[in-house]
């Protein structure tokens, strides 16, 4: 901030890239999220949302926009709209629509689980995506592949129990990760998924609901793959309810053993969360994965 004219050097860049006027200041911080920082910033035409990022994690932000904009074009789900992108000289920047947000109540969680039914019937030719993104503040490997249960293993669990094994989680993690990873085909004996588009980082904190009970979905990891990924994500920490499940459901009905695999799919954010936060996570990730090798006889 310029302490003489009260303005924000940023002011400027973010002017040019909205093409209109902008107020000298942000109007708020706004809090939630952990890794990039974010704004109230009033324009001539109503307020944004702006994040911003040191200029290492464009790529981020980059990835964000990519995946609302493919929310967006799928027609099923409401998301914040991408107004602009890109390098305001000391950092990166992305800001997104202001949408003025309340607690999701059981009438819009039922329109998010038949909506979210929809995103997932929009199909492609193979798992993965022709980019790679991010999940949290990690990279995310999307190489496409035909076969899901190689793309799981690979780019997915085994991905995470590497980063885990270069932040210094080696032991029983690795042994038994990798004993996993070699008998995952069991959990798929009699099931293929469809291939399926996937918001991919789906637990309560990144949805909400606008004042007309539309529900609302952001910060994305956007992939193709099982469906069951992002319905297991939304048990993981809790917070959807009953009708959210019987509106999917009822619109889609999940496969008998998809239960059986929620641990699977849910293990892979586990491991990211130890991977970014330590060591508190290890004990869970350890505990998903005896209780997965158990299920199979191991």
């Amino acid at each position: 901030m310029n302490a003489k004219s009260g303005r924000y050097p940023f002011c400027e860049t973010l002017a040019a890239a909205l093409g209109h006027g902008v107020a000298p200041q942000p109007e708020a911080v706004v809090h939630g999220g952990c890794i990039n920082a974010c704004y109230r910033w009033q324009t001539v035409r109503g307020p944004v949302f702006v994040k911003r990022a040191p200029i290492a994690r464009r790529a981020l932000l980059e990835a964000e926009a990519d995946g609302l904009e493919r929310l967006l074009q799928s027609g099923v789900l409401r998301v914040p709209g991408v107004l602009a992108a890109g390098d305001g000289g000391d950092g990166a920047f992305l800001v997104l629509e202001w949408l003025d947000l309340v607690e999701p109540e059981a009438a819009s969680e039922e329109r998010l689980g038949e909506a979210l039914a929809g995103l997932h019937r929009i199909r492609a030719p193979s798992y993965g995506l022709e980019r790679d993104n991010f999940i949290g503040a990690t990279a995310q490997a999307n190489g496409p592949a035909e076969d899901w249960v190689t793309f799981w293993r690979e780019q997915r669990l085994g991905s995470q129990l590497a980063l885990a094994a270069s932040n210094g989680h080696a032991g029983r993690l690795q042994d038994r990760g990798r004993q996993l990873a070699g008998i995952i085909e069991v959990f798929f004996s009699s099931y293929r998924p469809a291939v399926s588009l996937l918001h991919g980082d789906l637990w309560n904190g990144n949805r909400s609901m606008l004042a007309d009970g539309t529900p609302i979905v952001f910060d994305p990891a956007v992939y193709y793959g099982d469906r069951e990924a992002d319905v297991a994500m939304t048990r993981l920490f809790g917070g959807f309810g009953p009708r959210f499940y019987s509106a999917y459901t009822a619109a889609w009905p999940l496969d008998q053993a998809a239960g059986t695999r929620r641990d699977l799919y849910n293990l892979y954010h586990v491991l990211n969360h130890l991977n970014l936060f330590g060591g508190a996570y290890l004990a869970q990730a350890e505990a998903m994965i005896d209780r997965l090798l158990a299920a199979t006889g191991h």
